[in-house]
Protein backbone atom coordinates (compact mmCIF):
# COMPACT_ATOMS: atom_id res chain seq x y z
CA UNK A 1 0.00 0.00 0.00
CA UNK A 2 2.80 2.05 -0.44
CA UNK A 3 5.90 2.25 1.45
CA UNK A 4 4.33 6.31 2.89
CA UNK A 5 2.72 7.89 5.79
CA UNK A 6 -1.17 7.90 5.57
CA UNK A 7 -0.67 11.63 5.32
CA UNK A 8 2.04 13.84 3.67
CA UNK A 9 3.90 16.92 5.07
CA UNK A 10 2.51 20.16 3.48
CA UNK A 11 -0.51 20.95 1.21
CA UNK A 12 -0.11 18.24 -1.52
CA UNK A 13 -1.73 19.94 -4.42
CA UNK A 14 1.20 21.66 -5.94
CA UNK A 15 3.87 18.21 -5.41
CA UNK A 16 0.79 15.91 -6.70
CA UNK A 17 0.50 18.26 -10.33
CA UNK A 18 4.43 17.54 -10.23
CA UNK A 19 3.39 13.63 -9.76
CA UNK A 20 1.07 13.72 -12.27
CA UNK A 21 3.14 15.20 -14.80
CA UNK A 22 5.86 13.07 -14.54
CA UNK A 23 3.47 9.87 -14.17
CA UNK A 24 2.18 11.46 -18.09
CA UNK A 25 -1.15 12.02 -16.65
CA UNK A 26 -3.48 14.08 -19.53
CA UNK A 27 -5.17 16.75 -17.01
CA UNK A 28 -7.36 17.89 -19.81
CA UNK A 29 -8.51 14.38 -20.11
CA UNK A 30 -8.97 14.11 -16.90
CA UNK A 31 -10.84 17.05 -16.12
CA UNK A 32 -13.32 15.94 -19.34
CA UNK A 33 -13.92 12.24 -18.13
CA UNK A 34 -14.43 13.27 -14.77
CA UNK A 35 -17.29 13.25 -11.58
CA UNK A 36 -15.94 14.20 -7.93
CA UNK A 37 -17.54 12.48 -5.13
CA UNK A 38 -17.58 14.15 -1.51
CA UNK A 39 -19.48 14.49 1.63
CA UNK A 40 -19.34 13.12 5.09
CA UNK A 41 -21.96 10.28 4.51
CA UNK A 42 -22.89 8.55 1.35
CA UNK A 43 -19.89 8.87 -0.82
CA UNK A 44 -19.10 5.34 -1.61
CA UNK A 45 -22.36 4.21 -2.35
CA UNK A 46 -22.94 7.58 -4.76
CA UNK A 47 -19.95 6.77 -6.41
CA UNK A 48 -20.61 3.55 -6.68
CA UNK A 49 -24.49 4.30 -8.32
CA UNK A 50 -22.41 7.06 -10.62
CA UNK A 51 -20.21 4.24 -11.88
CA UNK A 52 -23.01 1.83 -12.42
CA UNK A 53 -25.17 4.08 -14.11
CA UNK A 54 -22.14 4.82 -16.70
CA UNK A 55 -20.99 1.12 -17.01
CA UNK A 56 -24.96 0.22 -17.99
CA UNK A 57 -24.60 3.09 -20.74
CA UNK A 58 -22.04 0.91 -22.29
CA UNK A 59 -19.09 3.34 -20.97
CA UNK A 60 -15.71 2.08 -19.96
CA UNK A 61 -16.13 3.67 -16.14
CA UNK A 62 -13.53 3.41 -13.99
CA UNK A 63 -14.11 3.96 -9.76
CA UNK A 64 -11.59 5.49 -7.25
CA UNK A 65 -13.09 4.94 -3.52
CA UNK A 66 -11.49 4.36 -0.26
CA UNK A 67 -11.45 3.18 1.84
CA UNK A 68 -11.29 -0.53 1.21
CA UNK A 69 -13.37 -3.50 3.21
CA UNK A 70 -11.27 -6.16 2.64
CA UNK A 71 -8.66 -5.87 -0.25
CA UNK A 72 -6.88 -2.76 -1.57
CA UNK A 73 -7.59 -3.60 -4.68
CA UNK A 74 -11.20 -2.57 -4.25
CA UNK A 75 -10.15 0.85 -4.68
CA UNK A 76 -9.54 0.54 -7.74
CA UNK A 77 -12.22 -0.48 -9.88
CA UNK A 78 -13.17 -0.90 -13.86
CA UNK A 79 -16.47 -1.79 -14.52
CA UNK A 80 -16.75 -2.74 -11.05
CA UNK A 81 -14.07 -5.32 -11.28
CA UNK A 82 -11.34 -4.67 -8.99
CA UNK A 83 -7.61 -4.00 -10.34
CA UNK A 84 -5.87 -7.43 -10.70
CA UNK A 85 -2.76 -8.44 -8.69
CA UNK A 86 -0.46 -8.29 -11.34
CA UNK A 87 -1.15 -4.77 -13.07
CA UNK A 88 -1.37 -3.33 -10.03
CA UNK A 89 1.98 -4.50 -8.22
CA UNK A 90 3.22 -2.56 -12.41
CA UNK A 91 1.46 0.63 -11.46
CA UNK A 92 2.37 0.82 -7.57
CA UNK A 93 6.17 0.49 -8.62
CA UNK A 94 5.71 3.30 -12.12
CA UNK A 95 4.19 5.42 -8.99
CA UNK A 96 6.93 5.02 -6.34
CA UNK A 97 9.78 5.57 -8.75
CA UNK A 98 8.08 9.06 -9.41
CA UNK A 99 7.28 9.96 -6.14
CA UNK A 100 10.95 9.60 -5.32
CA UNK A 101 11.59 11.58 -8.56
CA UNK A 102 9.83 14.08 -7.22
CA UNK A 103 10.57 14.12 -3.71
CA UNK A 104 14.49 14.94 -4.64
CA UNK A 105 13.26 18.46 -5.57
CA UNK A 106 10.78 19.23 -2.16
CA UNK A 107 12.06 21.00 1.03
CA UNK A 108 9.87 20.78 3.40
CA UNK A 109 7.54 18.98 2.17
CA UNK A 110 6.51 14.75 1.66
CA UNK A 111 4.06 12.16 -0.31
CA UNK A 112 1.31 10.80 1.81
CA UNK A 113 -0.29 7.39 0.57
CA UNK A 114 -4.03 8.49 -0.22
CA UNK A 115 -1.66 10.97 -2.61
CA UNK A 116 -0.11 8.32 -4.30
CA UNK A 117 -3.16 6.32 -4.19
CA UNK A 118 -5.03 9.06 -6.16
CA UNK A 119 -2.27 9.34 -8.99
CA UNK A 120 -2.29 5.63 -9.34
CA UNK A 121 -5.56 5.62 -10.38
CA UNK A 122 -5.62 8.60 -12.66
CA UNK A 123 -3.08 6.63 -14.59
CA UNK A 124 -4.49 3.44 -14.54
CA UNK A 125 -7.80 4.95 -15.93
CA UNK A 126 -5.99 6.89 -18.42
CA UNK A 127 -3.93 3.98 -19.55
CA UNK A 128 -7.07 1.38 -19.69
CA UNK A 129 -8.79 4.22 -21.59
CA UNK A 130 -11.77 4.94 -19.32
CA UNK A 131 -14.15 7.07 -21.05
CA UNK A 132 -15.80 7.92 -17.70
CA UNK A 133 -13.49 8.02 -14.06
CA UNK A 134 -15.57 9.18 -10.45
CA UNK A 135 -13.24 9.59 -8.00
CA UNK A 136 -14.41 10.11 -4.60
CA UNK A 137 -12.65 12.10 -2.04
CA UNK A 138 -10.20 11.27 0.83
CA UNK A 139 -11.51 14.00 3.28
CA UNK A 140 -12.85 17.44 2.45
CA UNK A 141 -12.38 19.04 -1.15
CA UNK A 142 -10.28 22.22 -0.60
CA UNK A 143 -6.79 20.54 -0.07
CA UNK A 144 -7.82 16.78 -1.37
CA UNK A 145 -6.57 15.24 -4.06
CA UNK A 146 -9.37 15.06 -6.14
CA UNK A 147 -9.50 19.17 -6.56
CA UNK A 148 -6.64 18.71 -8.85
CA UNK A 149 -9.27 16.63 -11.34
CA UNK A 150 -10.50 20.00 -11.66
CA UNK A 151 -13.93 18.40 -12.27
CA UNK A 152 -16.71 20.68 -13.58
CA UNK A 153 -19.01 18.24 -11.59
CA UNK A 154 -19.15 17.52 -8.23
CA UNK A 155 -21.58 16.65 -5.18
CA UNK A 156 -21.56 17.04 -1.68
CA UNK A 157 -24.10 14.17 -0.40
CA UNK A 158 -24.10 15.48 3.29
CA UNK A 159 -22.87 17.37 5.86
CA UNK A 160 -22.04 15.96 9.55
CA UNK A 161 -19.66 17.06 12.16
CA UNK A 162 -16.40 14.96 11.17
CA UNK A 163 -12.73 15.49 10.97
CA UNK A 164 -13.37 18.84 12.46
CA UNK A 165 -9.86 19.68 13.35
CA UNK A 166 -9.32 19.42 9.46
CA UNK A 167 -12.12 20.86 7.76
CA UNK A 168 -13.18 23.28 10.94
CA UNK A 169 -15.76 23.15 13.68
CA UNK A 170 -18.79 24.20 12.22
CA UNK A 171 -21.44 22.71 9.48
CA UNK A 172 -20.82 25.62 6.96
CA UNK A 173 -16.54 25.60 7.42
CA UNK A 174 -17.12 21.63 6.75
CA UNK A 175 -19.26 21.99 3.35
CA UNK A 176 -17.50 24.46 2.10
CA UNK A 177 -14.54 22.58 2.19
CA UNK A 178 -16.18 19.90 0.93
CA UNK A 179 -17.43 22.27 -2.17
CA UNK A 180 -13.88 23.73 -3.15
CA UNK A 181 -13.62 20.40 -5.16
CA UNK A 182 -15.31 21.82 -7.66
CA UNK A 183 -13.74 24.05 -10.45
CA UNK A 184 -14.66 27.30 -11.42
CA UNK A 185 -17.85 27.69 -13.76
CA UNK A 186 -18.84 23.97 -12.39
CA UNK A 187 -21.82 22.65 -10.79
CA UNK A 188 -22.52 21.03 -7.08
CA UNK A 189 -25.23 18.57 -6.48
CA UNK A 190 -25.46 18.79 -2.59
CA UNK A 191 -27.68 15.69 -0.96
CA UNK A 192 -31.20 16.83 1.28
CA UNK A 193 -29.61 17.49 4.72
CA UNK A 194 -27.36 20.52 2.92
CA UNK A 195 -30.68 22.64 2.75
CA UNK A 196 -30.57 24.38 5.68
CA UNK A 197 -27.34 25.57 4.57
CA UNK A 198 -28.52 26.77 1.42
CA UNK A 199 -28.11 30.41 1.90
CA UNK A 200 -24.20 30.10 3.30
CA UNK A 201 -23.14 28.12 0.04
CA UNK A 202 -24.87 30.15 -2.40
CA UNK A 203 -22.38 32.89 -0.87
CA UNK A 204 -19.79 30.93 -1.13
CA UNK A 205 -19.45 29.87 -4.15
CA UNK A 206 -20.68 32.88 -5.98
CA UNK A 207 -17.53 34.19 -6.64
CA UNK A 208 -16.26 31.38 -8.25
CA UNK A 209 -19.44 31.08 -10.51
CA UNK A 210 -20.13 27.81 -9.14
CA UNK A 211 -24.06 26.75 -9.07
CA UNK A 212 -25.59 24.44 -7.30
CA UNK A 213 -28.29 21.88 -7.45
CA UNK A 214 -30.19 20.60 -4.21
CA UNK A 215 -32.08 17.18 -3.74
CA UNK A 216 -35.71 17.68 -2.83
CA UNK A 217 -35.57 21.13 -4.43
CA UNK A 218 -34.38 21.17 -7.34
CA UNK A 219 -33.94 17.60 -7.60
CA UNK A 220 -37.56 16.53 -6.89
CA UNK A 221 -38.05 13.35 -5.18
CA UNK A 222 -41.50 11.50 -4.70
CA UNK A 223 -43.89 8.37 -4.27
CA UNK A 224 -41.07 6.85 -2.36
CA UNK A 225 -41.40 2.88 -1.17
CA UNK A 226 -38.82 1.34 1.33
CA UNK A 227 -38.43 -2.80 1.93
CA UNK A 228 -35.69 -5.25 3.04
CA UNK A 229 -32.54 -4.40 0.24
CA UNK A 230 -34.94 -2.46 -1.77
CA UNK A 231 -36.33 0.95 -2.70
CA UNK A 232 -38.32 3.01 -5.24
CA UNK A 233 -38.72 6.47 -5.87
CA UNK A 234 -39.57 9.47 -8.42
CA UNK A 235 -37.03 11.40 -9.89
CA UNK A 236 -37.10 15.02 -11.88
CA UNK A 237 -34.06 16.54 -12.22
CA UNK A 238 -33.06 18.95 -15.21
CA UNK A 239 -36.28 18.58 -17.23
CA UNK A 240 -36.15 14.82 -16.97
CA UNK A 241 -38.38 12.91 -15.40
CA UNK A 242 -37.69 9.17 -14.17
CA UNK A 243 -40.81 7.32 -12.61
CA UNK A 244 -40.51 4.31 -10.87
CA UNK A 245 -36.41 4.18 -10.29
CA UNK A 246 -35.22 1.14 -8.15
CA UNK A 247 -32.50 0.80 -6.25
CA UNK A 248 -31.08 -2.54 -4.72
CA UNK A 249 -29.32 -0.77 -1.41
CA UNK A 250 -30.80 -0.72 1.57
CA UNK A 251 -32.26 2.10 3.46
CA UNK A 252 -34.41 5.59 2.61
CA UNK A 253 -31.03 7.35 2.74
CA UNK A 254 -29.91 5.70 -0.37
CA UNK A 255 -32.81 7.69 -2.19
CA UNK A 256 -30.60 11.02 -1.57
CA UNK A 257 -27.83 9.39 -3.07
CA UNK A 258 -29.01 7.57 -5.50
CA UNK A 259 -30.74 11.03 -6.50
CA UNK A 260 -27.51 12.71 -6.52
CA UNK A 261 -25.43 10.31 -8.50
CA UNK A 262 -28.76 10.06 -11.06
CA UNK A 263 -28.21 13.75 -11.85
CA UNK A 264 -24.47 13.63 -12.02
CA UNK A 265 -24.53 11.68 -14.27
CA UNK A 266 -27.22 12.88 -17.14
CA UNK A 267 -25.55 16.56 -16.70
CA UNK A 268 -22.08 14.71 -17.61
CA UNK A 269 -23.95 13.12 -20.35
CA UNK A 270 -25.34 16.14 -21.06
CA UNK A 271 -22.11 18.31 -21.37
CA UNK A 272 -19.93 15.40 -23.28
CA UNK A 273 -22.65 14.32 -25.85
CA UNK A 274 -21.28 10.97 -24.16
CA UNK A 275 -25.11 9.31 -24.06
CA UNK A 276 -28.23 10.90 -25.05
CA UNK A 277 -32.25 10.33 -25.56
CA UNK A 278 -34.17 7.22 -24.38
CA UNK A 279 -30.58 5.08 -23.82
CA UNK A 280 -29.46 7.62 -21.13
CA UNK A 281 -33.04 7.08 -19.50
CA UNK A 282 -32.80 3.28 -19.75
CA UNK A 283 -29.11 3.68 -18.38
CA UNK A 284 -29.99 5.08 -15.47
CA UNK A 285 -32.30 2.88 -14.49
CA UNK A 286 -30.21 0.02 -14.82
CA UNK A 287 -27.71 1.31 -13.30
CA UNK A 288 -29.24 2.49 -10.27
CA UNK A 289 -31.05 -0.84 -10.00
CA UNK A 290 -28.10 -3.16 -10.56
CA UNK A 291 -25.69 -1.19 -7.99
CA UNK A 292 -24.26 -2.64 -5.32
CA UNK A 293 -22.24 -1.34 -2.41
CA UNK A 294 -21.29 -2.98 0.91
CA UNK A 295 -20.64 -2.04 3.94
CA UNK A 296 -24.04 -0.11 5.00
CA UNK A 297 -27.49 -1.91 6.03
CA UNK A 298 -25.53 -4.51 4.55
CA UNK A 299 -27.32 -8.52 4.77
CA UNK A 300 -24.50 -10.72 5.29
CA UNK A 301 -26.42 -14.08 5.98
CA UNK A 302 -30.13 -14.71 6.86
CA UNK A 303 -29.73 -17.38 9.51
CA UNK A 304 -29.41 -15.85 12.41
CA UNK A 305 -30.08 -12.44 10.32
CA UNK A 306 -27.17 -10.17 10.49
CA UNK A 307 -26.46 -7.02 9.26
CA UNK A 308 -23.60 -4.59 9.49
CA UNK A 309 -23.45 -0.94 8.81
CA UNK A 310 -19.91 1.43 8.67
CA UNK A 311 -21.25 4.38 9.85
CA UNK A 312 -19.58 6.30 12.06
CA UNK A 313 -21.08 9.94 12.03
CA UNK A 314 -23.45 11.11 14.39
CA UNK A 315 -25.75 11.79 11.03
CA UNK A 316 -24.23 8.45 9.47
CA UNK A 317 -25.53 6.32 12.68
CA UNK A 318 -29.20 8.18 12.97
CA UNK A 319 -29.81 7.20 9.13
CA UNK A 320 -28.72 3.83 9.99
CA UNK A 321 -30.37 3.07 13.09
CA UNK A 322 -33.53 4.56 10.38
CA UNK A 323 -32.73 2.20 7.76
CA UNK A 324 -32.62 -0.67 9.84
CA UNK A 325 -36.50 -0.59 11.00
CA UNK A 326 -37.34 0.15 7.27
CA UNK A 327 -35.71 -2.08 5.56
CA UNK A 328 -35.55 -5.18 8.20
CA UNK A 329 -38.72 -4.63 10.59
CA UNK A 330 -38.41 -3.70 14.10
CA UNK A 331 -38.32 -6.95 15.95
CA UNK A 332 -35.65 -8.38 18.72
CA UNK A 333 -32.09 -7.00 17.52
CA UNK A 334 -29.24 -7.81 19.59
CA UNK A 335 -26.52 -4.89 18.94
CA UNK A 336 -23.03 -5.60 18.42
CA UNK A 337 -21.02 -2.38 18.85
CA UNK A 338 -17.58 -1.35 19.10
CA UNK A 339 -15.35 2.13 18.62
CA UNK A 340 -12.14 3.15 16.99
CA UNK A 341 -9.87 4.60 19.47
CA UNK A 342 -9.66 7.51 17.53
CA UNK A 343 -13.18 8.08 17.16
CA UNK A 344 -15.79 9.81 20.23
CA UNK A 345 -16.95 6.56 21.74
CA UNK A 346 -18.87 7.84 23.95
CA UNK A 347 -20.93 10.16 21.76
CA UNK A 348 -21.21 6.68 19.01
CA UNK A 349 -22.49 4.68 21.76
CA UNK A 350 -25.00 6.93 23.34
CA UNK A 351 -26.58 7.07 19.54
CA UNK A 352 -26.81 3.72 19.18
CA UNK A 353 -27.53 2.27 22.61
CA UNK A 354 -30.78 3.52 23.37
CA UNK A 355 -32.37 1.21 20.50
CA UNK A 356 -31.89 -1.87 22.12
CA UNK A 357 -32.47 -4.34 24.89
CA UNK A 358 -29.23 -6.18 24.38
CA UNK A 359 -26.25 -4.86 23.82
CA UNK A 360 -22.72 -6.59 23.00
CA UNK A 361 -19.64 -4.41 23.47
CA UNK A 362 -16.36 -5.80 22.09
CA UNK A 363 -13.19 -4.20 20.48
CA UNK A 364 -12.12 -5.00 16.75
CA UNK A 365 -8.76 -6.17 16.53
CA UNK A 366 -7.88 -2.83 14.33
CA UNK A 367 -7.71 0.45 16.63
CA UNK A 368 -10.24 -1.14 18.88
CA UNK A 369 -11.15 0.89 22.26
CA UNK A 370 -11.24 -2.20 24.81
CA UNK A 371 -14.64 -3.68 24.96
CA UNK A 372 -15.21 -2.33 28.86
CA UNK A 373 -14.88 1.42 27.99
CA UNK A 374 -17.40 0.73 25.78
CA UNK A 375 -19.56 -0.91 27.98
CA UNK A 376 -19.04 1.96 30.45
CA UNK A 377 -20.61 4.26 28.02
CA UNK A 378 -23.14 1.94 27.23
CA UNK A 379 -24.22 1.38 30.82
CA UNK A 380 -24.44 5.59 31.45
CA UNK A 381 -26.51 5.47 28.20
CA UNK A 382 -28.99 3.17 29.09
CA UNK A 383 -28.67 1.21 32.18
CA UNK A 384 -32.00 -0.86 31.56
CA UNK A 385 -30.52 -2.94 29.22
CA UNK A 386 -28.72 -6.16 28.74
CA UNK A 387 -24.93 -5.47 28.40
CA UNK A 388 -22.30 -7.82 27.71
CA UNK A 389 -18.70 -7.71 27.23
CA UNK A 390 -16.40 -9.56 24.60
CA UNK A 391 -12.82 -9.05 23.98
CA UNK A 392 -12.72 -9.23 20.82
CA UNK A 393 -14.75 -9.83 17.72
CA UNK A 394 -14.54 -13.38 17.49
CA UNK A 395 -16.04 -14.06 20.97
CA UNK A 396 -18.90 -11.09 20.25
CA UNK A 397 -19.59 -13.36 17.15
CA UNK A 398 -19.76 -16.32 18.87
CA UNK A 399 -21.79 -14.48 22.03
CA UNK A 400 -24.39 -13.08 19.32
CA UNK A 401 -24.79 -16.55 17.65
CA UNK A 402 -25.98 -18.26 21.41
CA UNK A 403 -27.98 -15.40 22.08
CA UNK A 404 -30.26 -14.85 18.55
CA UNK A 405 -29.99 -19.11 18.70
CA UNK A 406 -31.99 -18.75 22.04
CA UNK A 407 -35.01 -16.32 20.67
CA UNK A 408 -34.99 -16.41 16.76
CA UNK A 409 -33.29 -12.46 17.58
CA UNK A 410 -31.19 -10.74 14.80
CA UNK A 411 -28.52 -9.21 14.90
CA UNK A 412 -26.92 -5.60 14.01
CA UNK A 413 -23.15 -5.15 14.18
CA UNK A 414 -22.30 -0.82 14.21
CA UNK A 415 -20.38 1.82 15.38
CA UNK A 416 -17.68 1.96 12.76
CA UNK A 417 -15.83 0.19 9.51
CA UNK A 418 -13.38 -1.69 11.64
CA UNK A 419 -15.98 -3.92 14.05
CA UNK A 420 -18.50 -4.36 11.15
CA UNK A 421 -15.78 -5.50 8.42
CA UNK A 422 -14.05 -7.13 10.78
CA UNK A 423 -17.53 -9.35 12.51
CA UNK A 424 -18.27 -10.43 8.76
CA UNK A 425 -14.90 -11.53 7.97
CA UNK A 426 -15.58 -13.55 11.64
CA UNK A 427 -18.65 -15.21 10.07
CA UNK A 428 -17.83 -16.13 6.53
CA UNK A 429 -14.70 -17.90 8.28
CA UNK A 430 -11.89 -15.66 8.08
CA UNK A 431 -9.62 -14.65 10.52
CA UNK A 432 -10.42 -11.04 11.22
CA UNK A 433 -6.42 -10.15 12.33
CA UNK A 434 -5.37 -11.05 9.11
CA UNK A 435 -7.27 -8.04 7.70
CA UNK A 436 -4.80 -5.38 6.45
CA UNK A 437 -6.74 -1.97 6.49
CA UNK A 438 -5.15 1.48 5.92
Amino acid sequence: MFDLPKYGRGVCLARLTRLLAVLGVDRERLRRNSIVITGSNGKGSTAAFCAGIGRAAGLRTGLFTSPHLYRFSERFRIDGEPIGDAPLSAMMARVSEAIAEVSRKLADESFGAFEAQFALACLYFQEMDCRLAVFEAGIGGRYDPVRLVNAALTCVTSVDHEHVALLGDSLAFIVSDKSDACAAGGTVVYGENCRPLRAHIAAYNRNRDVSALFVRDEIAIGRETVTAGHARFDLQTGGRHLPALEIGLAGAFQINNAAVAATLFLLWAERTSAITGADLDQATRSGLRQTRWPGRLELIRPQPLTVIDVGHTPDGIAQALRGLVEAYGAGDWILVTGVSHDKQADEIVRLLAPAFETIICTAAHHKGTPAEIIAAAARQTHPAADIREAATIAEAAALADRLASQGNRKIFVAGGLFVAIEFAATVHGQDATELNFF
